[in-house]
């Protein structure tokens, strides 16, 4: 039997980590989960998830084509959480570039609750 680690680098197992959002069974009870399943998700280029967890107001300008085209566009190589609290998180995704040098996404991300479901709104890039 294979045992996949999850891709949010948490150091789980995928089936113990973000699968179970991913498929649905459960939402992302907290923040951080939820951002570490939406990395696992670009990883996977699970769009319909992405689209599924952005909130209902910045949906318009995140199709889930733009989302499948950015996840499948990167190599997304590891995740870390930087600071987190009850709405934020900070984090940096590192991926290869076109060159194949390791880059850097280095993020504020906001989130909502709202009927029992964390969404991801939107960002401050540093």
């Amino acid at each position: 039997m294979n045992v996949i680690k999850c891709p949010c680098s948490s150091g789980l197992d995928y089936k113990n980590c973000c699968q179970p959002y991913h498929l649905r069974a459960v939402a992302a009870p907290t923040v951080t989960a939820l951002m570490r399943s939406r990395y696992a998700a670009f990883v996977l280029a699970d769009a319909d998830y992405l689209f599924e967890t952005t909130h209902f107001s910045k949906r318009k300008g995140n199709s889930r084509d733009s989302y499948l085209k950015s996840a499948k566009n990167t190599k997304w190589v590891k995740l870390e959480i930087i600071a987190a609290d009850s709405t934020t998180v900070e984090f940096k995704a590192f991926y290869l570039n076109k060159r194949f040098q390791t880059a850097m996404l280095h993020e504020k991300s906001s989130f909502k609750l709202e009927d029992g479901k964390w969404y991801y709104v939107d960002g401050i890039f540093y």
